[in-house]
């Protein structure tokens, strides 16, 4: 899933540079690019929903399927007191995929679109930083097919250390002057979404190895859950950038 995110982020953000700079810059043709844009969103959320409804009456996906349940009718250990065990293994990764989230959507779109302004990229400002932050997610996911620690513990503690870049954001607002400028921003972008990215699929990656195989699964829901969880929070919590004085 994470992966799939990460390509479909990164293609929403080419597709809004094209469709914005492929028309005049006008209060008309802004109006029309941001139309052009949505409508092609939808259409392209539409065919997957399509795709998604077609790809469930394939014989071989009803085959593995079939035997998915199969194999669960056979199996009770999936209880509400195994699952939280399992959590309790995983408690320090569950919680650093958490938190890694809430930090990354309590910044990203929020702060990066409304918080900070450019005199030179005017109204391409958001776009670029937006942009930027999805290419390095994209980039700090493909890191993990170079190198993936062995253990969790050093992981935990850069997912707990990525609340430091809130001072340096509010430093890129409220800090010296030379942090007003695009370069540190955009460096700072890059560098938490290239985090971001980077300690996911490495927790993911970890989660599952720190158990027995036969619990896996149930890994892997809680490491999902705990990331969405994240992205609500995340999202909650970039309100908060509004009542800064």
């Amino acid at each position: 899933m994470i992966y799939r995110t990460t390509v479909w982020g990164l293609v929403v953000s080419i597709l809004r540079i094209v469709t914005k700079a492929s028309l005049p810059y006008t209060q008309q043709g802004l109006r029309t690019s941001t139309q052009i844009y949505f409508v092609i969103s939808a259409l392209i959320i539409l065919l997957c929903i399509i795709c998604t409804n077609v790809l469930h009456k394939l014989p071989i996906i009803r085959y593995y399927r079939n035997l998915n349940r199969e194999h669960n009718n056979n199996s009770h250990m999936s209880t509400s007191s195994n699952f939280l065990h399992v959590v309790k293994k995983i408690r320090w990764l569950v919680t650093a995929v958490f938190e890694t989230y809430v930090v990354s959507l309590s910044i990203f779109p929020g702060y990066l679109s409304e918080n900070v302004r450019s005199d030179y990229f005017k109204d391409w400002y958001p776009i670029i930083l937006i942009t930027t932050f999805n290419v390095g997610d994209f980039l700090g996911k493909c890191l993990t097919a170079i190198y993936v620690p062995n253990g969790s513990k050093g992981t935990v503690w850069c997912c707990l250390g990525s609340v430091l870049f809130y001072p340096l954001f509010l430093g890129c607002k409220h800090g010296p002057r030379w942090m007003h400028s695009e370069v540190p921003v955009v460096v700072l972008t890059l560098m938490l979404g290239v985090s971001n990215g980077y300690l996911t699929s490495v927790l993911m990656i970890l989660a599952p190895k720190s158990v027995p195989i036969e619990e896996a699964e149930v890994v892997g829901i809680a490491m999902e859950t705990s990331l969405v969880i994240g992205l609500v929070v995340g999202s909650a919590f970039g309100w908060l950038w509004n009542f800064e004085h």
